[in-house]
């Protein structure tokens, strides 16, 4: 259904009111800086704002400018971003940075084209951006906005589908005030972040429970409409802490895909019924051209990520033999200890770290 005016303005006098009152004390939201919102933005995809903050705050003050960002080493980005997940995101923003300072001088562009063409936005951050730090009216559709959207308006459609996407991105466009877009934007994202969540939502909490058709027909929990989940597959990872003297080997993901730009211990997916020893073996051969003994186990790290499941299991490996070609990988060191925290490491692989250094395993 589409909104009349009555609708839109007792839509947008109810929420900004609300929002005015209950909106969370977040860091970005004490800035109108384009670049700093643009981060913000950025780490808010995929994660939390309670995860979020810390990282935002430490990435900011290492890199306070997009200009500053654009001039440091990759590998110093993905350190700075290291625990927060998703990494194509830090990719993604550290080449646009790059692109804002030769294209536009080191100033972010307060332009829907222009935005746009830069690496990794598109269209939610665009609208978030512009809206926020621009003042543009311009719609920013999460799926907090979706959920909400969906609900009070009881939007039946697949959410997943583009038709439906594109039918409550252009009602979200309707409700948008020419004045106050950007807090109208935020507004909407958290009341779904913070009230109609995604089950069981906090409707006598709502400012727009009175006008919420699923509400009156009694059905939130069944909106959004979604495709069923398909079953999340499981695999068996192997890593070896491979020891030459006192150093030992750590390699890095090419700088594309799954955890790119991040360093490693070397190893990889089990074959159906394979042994892990032998898989360690193997992966080392097959990727690095190496010999390896494999030792004694270090920890089995179970791990979730978007689309699957791992259990990493982890050992020490002994060195053998061989000239390392890095078939897989970008680039590969050896190291000591004390090296560690000088690079950044997936989650999993900080687990193994950490396990190594409480119990005395790099000694």
């Amino acid at each position: 259904m589409q909104p009349g005016e009555t609708t839109i303005n007792q839509f947008q006098s109810s929420l900004l009111a609300w929002y005015a009152a209950h909106r969370r004390d977040l860091p970005w939201r004490k800035t109108r800086d384009p670049y700093a919102i643009w981060v913000s933005e950025v780490m808010l995809q995929q994660t939390q704002a309670d995860v979020v903050t810390s990282y935002y705050l430490r990435f900011i003050r290492r890199f306070p400018t997009v200009n500053e960002l654009a001039e440091a080493e990759p590998g110093e980005v993905m350190k700075m971003w290291e625990g927060l997940g998703y990494y194509g995101r830090a990719r993604h923003l550290h080449n646009a940075a790059k692109e804002v300072a030769n294209r536009f001088g080191g100033y972010v562009p307060c332009d829907a084209t222009l935005f746009r063409s830069l690496p990794g936005v598109g269209a939610y951050t665009a609208g978030a951006v512009l809206s926020i730090a621009c003042g543009l009216p311009v719609p920013a559709v999460d799926g907090n906005v979706m959920r909400v959207l969906s609900r009070v308006f009881h939007v039946t459609e697949n959410v997943q589908q583009v038709r439906t996407k594109k039918h409550l991105t252009d009602l979200a466009e309707s409700l948008l005030p020419l004045e106050q877009p950007g807090d109208f934007n935020q507004a909407l994202m958290e009341l779904g972040a913070l009230v109609c969540i995604p089950r069981n939502p906090l409707c006598q909490d709502c400012p727009l429970a009175v006008l919420c058709e699923a509400k009156k027909l009694g059905i939130q929990n069944a909106l959004p409409v979604r495709s069923p989940r398909k079953p999340v597959p499981h695999y068996d990872v192997t890593a070896g802490v491979i020891w030459r003297d006192d150093t030992f080997l750590i390699t890095l993901r090419p700088p594309r895909g799954l955890l790119g730009g991040l360093w490693e211990f070397p190893g990889g997916k089990c074959e159906p019924d394979e042994d892990l020893t032998h898989c360690i073996v193997r992966e080392i051969q097959e990727e690095l051209a190496i010999q390896v003994a494999v030792n004694s186990a270090i920890i089995s790290v179970d791990h979730a990520y978007t689309h699957f499941k791992i259990t990493l299991h982890a050992f020490h490996c002994r060195f053998l033999g061989g000239n390392i070609r890095p078939i897989a990988c970008d680039d590969y060191r050896w190291i000591t200890a004390s090296e560690l925290d000088a690079f950044a490491f997936p989650s999993a692989d900080r687990k193994i770290i950490d396990h190594l250094k409480q119990n005395g395993g790099f000694q």
